[in-house]
């Protein structure tokens, strides 16, 4: 793969990565707009619906002028309590330490990355929490990762299974995807281990879709946007089957302390935290995904 075929490929990525942002931002403000329910307690029924919020950040870097930035979009509203859905063009070099940890950094430290990271804490305990990002990296080789779950307060086996068959139609109608192995994979890697138990009800997780040559990264990047255009076209219809329901102050209290698993997980096992803090990212944008209000028992 040549440079200047290289340099088309990340512009593209990136740009497809702003372009699914503005399509969910508009998405969720609909939904804030078409809000019409009680809202349970501690809702004033005059909350005007949310708007996202922007702000840009750039990452410093030694060698060079900027190591690129990203944009922050942050919304609290009636429905979504705290929306975030960031995207981010970086590079830079990796330390030594965290080099080896890395595909593709046996001869060089350098790398580049984009991506696209969002994380739903709701408002309702009716209406399930969410997470989804997508990357396309590049140091030696480049590849694509991401995924989407589903973290319910109160379990709706259709809400579920409707989630898993948006993830299975994207994973099967694109080579790289292979469902049964990309959900058990979401299913190792979101287990809080110091707990014995799963975050949520799953969805699927992949990671080091290598791009062997131009071809490869064509399917790669149209998988890849698949995944994307799976998750806009479900969330939203879960959201809106719930989100009027009625709700009690008991199942807040035990939304709060499911909260704290979401937490625990980001803090201790997630890899994109831990990329973004070695990478010198930006340290509110990295930890967007924390909830607004939390509790332990």
């Amino acid at each position: 793969m040549n440079e200047t075929g290289t340099e088309a490929q990340k512009a593209r990525a990136s740009e497809w990565f702003e372009t699914l942002r503005d399509r969910i931002c508009a998405a969720f403000e609909a939904i804030e707009d078409s809000f019409d329910g009680p809202g349970g307690p501690g809702l004033d029924p005059a909350t005007p619906a949310g708007r996202f919020e922007r702000s840009a950040w750039q990452r410093p870097d030694k060698k060079v002028s900027s190591g690129g930035g990203g944009v922050m979009s942050v919304m609290r509203g009636r429905v979504f309590e705290k929306v975030g859905v960031n995207v981010s063009t970086v590079h830079g070099t990796f330390s030594d330490e965290f080099a080896g940890q890395i595909p593709g950094t046996d001869k060089s430290p350098a790398f580049w990355a984009a991506g696209i990271s969002l994380v739903a804490h709701m408002r309702s305990p009716k209406v399930p929490a969410v997470h989804m990002n997508t990357r396309h990296i590049v140091t030696g080789k480049a590849w694509f990762g991401g995924g989407a779950d589903l973290t319910p307060m109160v379990p709706d086996d259709t809400d579920t299974a409707d989630f898993h068959a948006a993830l299975k139609a994207a994973c099967d109608g694109h080579e790289p995807g292979d469902y049964a192995r990309f959900k058990a994979w979401c299913d190792d890697y979101f287990f809080l281990k110091h707990r014995n138990e799963a975050r949520g009800v799953g969805g699927i997780f992949f990671d080091n879709l290598d791009c062997a040559d131009a071809a490869d990264w064509d399917a790669k990047f149209a998988f890849t946007r698949a995944v994307g255009e799976a998750f806009l076209e479900i969330y939203p219809d879960i959201v809106r089957r719930h989100m009027d329901e009625p709700w009690a102050e008991a199942e807040r209290a035990h939304q709060l302390v499911r909260r704290g698993r979401y937490v625990e997980f980001n803090l201790l096992y997630d890899r994109g935290t831990k990329f973004g803090l070695m990478t010198g990212g930006n340290t509110e944008a990295i930890l967007m995904s924390l909830p607004p209000e939390v509790r332990w028992p």
